[in-house]
């Protein structure tokens, strides 16, 4: 019982009486939908006789459900169909009563069976269906038995896998069971030969032992003399390290002395090309001046930048109207008006108007350089 489970036989003993059961009441239910469309779509029929009185309309409402009841196929395999047609008012028009004798079935007076047509219409027929799918019948029977076929059609499937994981458990157990005698038959094998390995050690350990002691003897001679050259060599080394942190230090003194030269030489190449820029700006443009500020930005930025900036520049010499002021930038010292220029996107150029009407470039830098150049700007004293 090992790959059988108890609750899937209990599952496939009494899964068949529900599913029938559910099956039953879900078929009763769309059948009932079902007729109850198709006998109030055929249960008045043709109305002109109704209306011109040659038929009364509880004889047809009669003969037309008998006639649909009487063909339909699953009333003799169980189906008990029960059929009722009401006014709104509630008079019964279907199943027929039996009436007493004095009453007749039918007006002899077309216009009066007419008239009573046309008022039981007016009032409003309402059809019900009633239906039910009785056991022990034919239908219900042959359902039970479709999902008890079915349950033992699941439940024999299920024995047939149960079955052949049994046997494939049973092969695979003695397949292990040949294979640990296989291993064990091996590291029998293996053990013996273990133990004629362990005779061999043992003698090969103690021809060992025997050479350990000889060459113990031989190194206690020469133990003195290795000391000695030991404490010779760390000597040696105590003064190599000496002399090497000598020479570091001497090669860093060096090197703080390249750095401070190199440093001298950059500044003394910078101040000379501010100067060669300052005399030039001036030899070039002389409706402007050019703040040592704006002289050291240009000299800050790439190529391309200063190629645009002096550009603008130019522009500013010759004729200030075309450059496009991007805003005004008061200063906080100064009340002169400073007027932005963008050039190439990232490039800034700040200038004003001396009391001359003279144009001052006071600063020249980039997007990055702009808050050091604001701030410049907002500390210029006023002129």
């Amino acid at each position: 019982m090992k790959f059988f489970s108890f609750k899937t036989i209990m599952l496939c003993m009494f899964l068949p009486a529900i599913l029938y059961v559910l099956t039953v009441q879900y078929a009763e239910r769309c059948l009932k939908s079902r007729y109850t469309q198709v006998i109030g779509n055929t249960y008045i029929g043709d109305t002109q006789p109704l209306l011109n009185g040659s038929a009364a309309l509880k004889d047809t409402i009669s003969r037309n459900i008998d006639r649909y009841l009487g063909n339909n196929v699953l009333i003799p395999l169980g189906a008990d169909i029960k059929v009722t047609v009401i006014t709104k008012y509630g008079t019964v028009l279907y199943p027929p009563f039996f009436e007493e004798k004095t009453v007749p079935s039918l007006s002899s007076d077309p216009i009066k069976t007419a008239a009573e047509n046309y008022e039981l219409m007016n009032e409003g027929l309402v059809v019900n269906v009633d239906l039910k799918l009785g056991h022990n019948t034919l239908l219900s029977n042959a359902i039970l038995v479709f999902y008890i076929l079915l349950s033992l059609s699941v439940l024999y499937i299920y024995y047939k896998a149960g079955v052949r994981k049994s046997r494939q458990a049973e092969n695979e157990k003695n397949q292990e069971i040949e294979r640990l005698k296989e291993m064990e038959q091996f590291y029998s094998e293996k053990l013996s030969h273990l133990g004629q390995d362990r005779e061999k050690l043992s003698e090969e350990s103690l021809k060992i032992k025997n050479a350990l002691e000889k060459e113990k003897v031989k190194a206690s001679k020469t133990e003195e003399q290795m000391l000695e050259e030991i404490i010779r060599l760390e000597e040696r080394l105590k003064d190599n390290l000496v002399l090497q942190r000598e020479k570091t230090e001497e090669l860093e003194e060096l090197k703080e002395k390249i750095k401070q030269f190199e440093k001298e030489g950059r500044k003394e190449g910078k101040s000379k090309a501010r100067d060669a820029d300052a005399r030039r700006f001036k030899v070039l443009y002389k409706n402007l001046s050019v703040h040592d500020r704006a002289v050291n930005g240009l000299m800050g930025l790439s190529d391309d930048l200063r190629i645009k900036a002096e550009e603008v520049i130019h522009q500013l010499n010759e004729n200030p109207e075309l450059v496009t002021i991007k805003r005004k930038v008061f200063g906080k010292k100064s009340k002169q008006t400073i007027l932005e220029v963008i050039f190439a996107y990232k490039g800034r150029l700040y200038f004003t108007k001396t009391k001359e009407n003279k144009i001052e470039v006071l600063a020249v830098g980039s997007k990055n350089s702009q808050t050091k150049d604001l701030e410049f700007l907002d500390n210029l004293p006023s002129r």
